[in-house]
């Protein structure tokens, strides 16, 4: 099993900036892939971004890409999101999630290929 704790949300205004973070435990060698994805109020969970932790490999929303970085730290058990310039519509609770398998880098913005996920954090973006 492996335990996801997310970090780093709170209230901002649009144009900051924030960092999330990600750390796992327990079985963190089975870990193929990390993602984050977020669900605003009303709304279903949807894709952010992803990270193979072995070919470091990426992948983003096309809402995010361009402001949005995830790295990943395998010496930590980390994986990071950086968020820049913010605006209201990233308003949600950012959930990250591990996938144990290669379908999560055939299929990265799936949410059913991933295995487990942290109980997430809030990020509030004022206009």
């Amino acid at each position: 099993q492996v335990q996801l704790v997310e970090s780093g949300g709170g209230l901002v205004q649009a144009g900051d900036s924030l960092k999330l973070s990600c750390a796992a435990s327990g079985r963190t060698f089975s870990i193929y892939t990390m993602g984050w994805f977020r669900q605003a109020p009303g709304k279903e969970r949807e894709f952010v971004s992803a990270i193979n932790l072995s070919g470091g490999y990426t992948n983003y929303a096309d809402s995010v890409k361009g402001r949005f970085t995830i790295s990943g730290d395998n010496a930590k058990n980390t994986v990071l999101l950086q968020m820049n310039s913010l605006k209201p519509e990233d308003t949600a609770v950012y959930y990250c999630a591990a996938g144990y398998t290669s379908r999560t880098y055939y299929y990265p913005t799936n949410i059913n290929t991933y295995d487990a996920w942290g109980r997430g954090t809030q990020v509030t973006v004022s206009s």
